[in-house]
Parts: structure tokens; C-alpha cells; sequence
């Protein structure tokens, strides 16, 4: 099967009452963990690249990788650029492959984000690829997108109707309490999703696509590995996944997920280096890393996105 935009994904999630994980993939373990994931569920699936990971891991590659994913699976796989932060960006990947890109705008003014984004889907639709768009910003610091707490906003629902219909997105990320990173809320802050937000953003936009993005949940028990075996992480919290399951639930399409990724599999590595000191064998620590990544992909699949057996 080739890869597929997430005009149909979409489509089947609004009505059916769940969301598309889209994972963030950066090497071959990553996204064989998600990729061997999907398939035992029989589940959809978004892989998005940053600008990051593509600077890391060499854009030709990671098209690679996800062929290679793609002949191994047979399941419906869409190619997103995550936080796309130019036109030029966004550009380069619809012509290299990609089946959807985001063009994040979200912290220029208003007009100008929507000149730009609307730059983005002309050219994007022109290639028959599909463009994510985002008012309101999230805090916290995700590669390359880095943003203080004060400066965060959530999205207005006035103004959701004006940016869609002008620019002519497919689907829309606003910002509604979640925050990327591990480190999304303060000592004693108690993380909560403004539902009231979402439900009035859907009056407005009824049957549109919305994404939410900085969505992991940070699990305490991978923190405490990571502090157990050298690390020094304070204790973080992350949105409950009850919240993001009543989300999903909704409008709510997509859910953007990296950081518990990123916290499995260096868990996993610390553990395993610090029971194995001897071991020098990348493949002795990558694969139990491996088998990391599918557990939490799994687990997010059947119980926070609700998309098994939807592929």
C-alpha cells in the first residue's frame, strides 16, 4: 500500500469516535516499534518528522525507513511534517514525499499566519497533499519550537471560521492546556484540558478535523528508571489520558505523541546499559528500546486513542 493522506483517516475517526496517534520517528527502532505496533492492532497510523529529525536522521533515509514500513505492514500510513515552520520547509517535503505537512504560523500575527498557510495549502493541494494549520500556542519545548509559558495563548473559537475558510487547511491544531515536552506543568499545577474551548471550536467548524498537539503523558514510572540508573529528572506531569481519550471521543482527530517515545526508549537504554555494563553491542541495547517503543504505542493505541482495529 503507498502512503495515504489523512483526508480519509479523518473522515472515519470524526465518525467513529477516535483518533490517529501520530508518532514522531527519528531512527529505524522507533519506527519499527510503531510501525510492528500498528499491525498487531490493525491501526492507522500518522509518522510526522520534524525539522529535527530530518536534519538528524537525513530526509532521504527516513522516506526510506517508511517504505521499508510500509511493504512490511500493509496499513494505511500518512507522512506528516511536524511544525513546519516556512513555506520553503513545507515545500521541500511535499516534493519529497510527504503526504501532509503542518505549517505552524501560530506564533506570527494573525493575518500573517494566514497569508503564509494559505501559501502552503495552494501549492500543497496543487500536489494532492493535505496541510495542518495551528491558532494558539503551546508552552514548553519540543526541537526547535521552544515557548515560555507567559507567551502561551489558547486558541480563540472567534476566529477558527475566518482562518479555516481563508486559508483552506484540512485539519486544525489548537491549543486547549496541553504543552510539549516532559516538563508541561509547575509543582502542584494540576494539568486541565479546556474542553469548553474544544466543544465551542466545533460548533464552529462542525465535522472538522482538530489536532491536538503536545500530548504525552509522561508516565512516572519511565521517570523514576531514567533518576534510578543516572538521570536527573524531576518529577513531571504530563495531560491524563482519560482527558485526551474524552478528546478523542470528539472532534479531536489527531494526537500528536513524542516525548513518553523519547522517555521509553532512553528508560529502556539506562536500564539495560546499567544491568549490562559489558555489553557494547548497539543491537544488545536498541532492540529491548525497540520493544519499548511498541509497548507504549500499543497501549496508546487501545486505550487513549481507540484506534485499533480501524485500519
Amino acid at each position: 500500500m503507498p502512503l495515504v493522506t489523512t483526508t480519509e483517516m479523518f473522515k472515519k475517526a470524526y465518525e467513529g469516535g477516535y483518533a490517529i496517534g501520530a508518532f514522531n520517528v527519528n531512527n529505524m527502532e522507533i519506527i519499527q516499534g510503531i510501525t510492528e505496533a500498528a499491525k498487531d492492532l490493525n491501526a492507522p497510523l500518522i509518522l510526522q518528522v520534524s525539522k529535527g529529525a530530518r536534519a538528524y536522521a537525513n530526509h532521504t533515509y527516513l522516506i526510506k525507513l517508511v517504505e521499508a514500513a510500509l511493504e512490511e505492514t500493509d496499513l494505511p500510513i500518512a507522512l506528516h511534517l511536524d511544525h513546519g515552520d516556512s513555506f520553503e520547509i513545507c515545500k521541500t517535503c511535499i516534493d519529497g514525499g510527504f503526504t501532509s505537512v503542518m505549517y505552524d504560523g501560530s506564533s506570527l500575527p494573525f493575518e500573517e499566519n494566514i497569508k503564509i498557510c494559505k501559501q502552503v495549502v495552494d501549492y500543497a493541494h496543487a500536489h494532492g497533499v493535505v496541510v495542518e494549520g495551528e491558532l494558539g500556542t503551546l508552552a514548553g519545548v519540543e526541537d526547535d519550537v521552544s515557548v515560555d509559558a507567559e507567551d502561551a495563548s489558547y486558541t480563540k473559537p472567534s476566529e477558527v471560521e475566518e482562518f479555516v475558510e481563508r486559508t483552506g487547511v484540512d485539519s486544525l491544531a489548537i491549543a486547549i492546556g496541553t504543552s510539549h515536552g516532559a516538563y508541561k506543568f509547575k509543582p502542584g499545577q494540576k494539568p486541565q484540558l479546556r474542553f469548553d474551548i474544544l466543544e465551542e471550536v466545533t460548533k464552529r467548524l462542525p465535522g472538522f478535523p482538530i489536532v491536538l498537539h503536545g500530548s504525552s503523558s509522561v508516565p512516572q514510572e519511565f521517570v523514576e528508571i531514567v533518576n534510578k540508573y543516572g538521570g536527573k529528572m524531576p518529577d513531571a506531569i504530563g495531560i491524563p489520558e482519560e482527558m485526551l481519550r474524552e478528546a478523542a471521543k470528539s472532534a479531536v482527530c489527531k494526537i500528536n505523541i513524542d516525548s513518553d517515545l523519547r522517555l521509553a526508549m532512553t528508560a529502556s537504554i539506562r536500564k539495560f546499559m546499567a544491568e549490562n555494563p559489558d555489553v557494547f553491542d548497539p543491537r544488545g541495547y536498541l532492540k529491548p528500546a525497540r520493544q519499548a517503543i511498541k509497548d507504549m504505542v500499543s497501549h496508546k493505541i487501545e486505550h487513549v486513542l481507540g484506534c485499533n482495529g480501524k485500519a
